[in-house]
């Protein structure tokens, strides 16, 4: 019998649940930070084949071309397509002065702001806040789990990876019918974000896989502790 999308999304919640549930011992009992490293590098070093000779290339073709004004445009709507995001989780992590301020941004930015092309909101001082599903869980007390690195998606965690799913909820491309429009604007959302990161990519320092490793776990820990973290690094 055709599995119809809905029918596709369903089956995939239903898999992402029982996945999450299978892996809840995993998650608290793991005590190595990378007890796979071996196949993590291995899928580092596909994604890292496929960003050197496709993603970076269009990336840099991408700034290249691009006005900065217009780069930057860009950036500010899917920063507040990301909004919502980060209102849901506030919300979910009852951080209500949060869940105001990104309340605030969305509305002004995608009036005043022409759909977020000018980000408006920082400039009246509502700073914009990052949350995920991931740093909800976390801030509930589950624990990260062991790093893995996910493949085309970097790198992750048990818990951040799992949660990728509820995430996607909260973005546009999941209620988006037509097809080509949902996927031009995925794809542009990815070499925007690829774009950003480019001057970062300057600060590696040794070997890759464990400077980007070491790198996202502490920005993970950060992010999901409000920065009120120990250096134990």
């Amino acid at each position: 019998m055709p599995v119809t999308g809905a029918g596709f999304i369903d089956r995939l919640a239903q898999l992402c649940i029982c996945a999450g549930i299978a892996l809840v011992p995993m998650v608290a009992q793991a005590a190595d930070e990378d007890p796979w490293e071996g196949v993590n590098r291995v899928i580092f070093r596909f994604n890292d084949t496929v960003d050197t000779y496709a993603l970076k290339p269009l990336a840099q073709g991408y700034q290249y071309i691009t006005p900065q004004f217009l780069e930057d445009g860009i950036h500010n709507m899917f920063n507040n397509i990301g909004d919502v995001r980060n209102f849901a989780n506030d919300v979910l992590q009852a951080k209500p002065k949060a869940a105001g301020v990104d309340t605030a941004r969305l509305l002004f930015n995608t009036t005043f702001g022409l759909a977020g092309f000018f980000d408006v909101g920082t400039k009246m001082g509502l700073q914009r806040n990052d949350e995920d599903f991931g740093q909800t869980l976390g801030h509930w007390g589950l624990p990260s789990g062991p790093y893995v690195v996910l493949p085309l998606l970097g790198p992750s965690n048990v818990r951040d990876g799992l949660a990728k799913y509820p995430d996607t909820y909260t973005s546009p491309y999941h209620y988006m019918n037509d097809i080509p429009a949902r996927n031009t604007m995925w794809g542009v959302d990815i070499v925007d974000t690829r774009a950003s990161l480019l001057s970062a990519e300057k600060l590696i320092r040794g070997d890759k896989y464990t400077f980007i490793r070491n790198a996202y776990m502490q920005n993970r820990e950060f992010k999901v502790k409000d920065g009120k973290v120990k250096d134990d690094f």
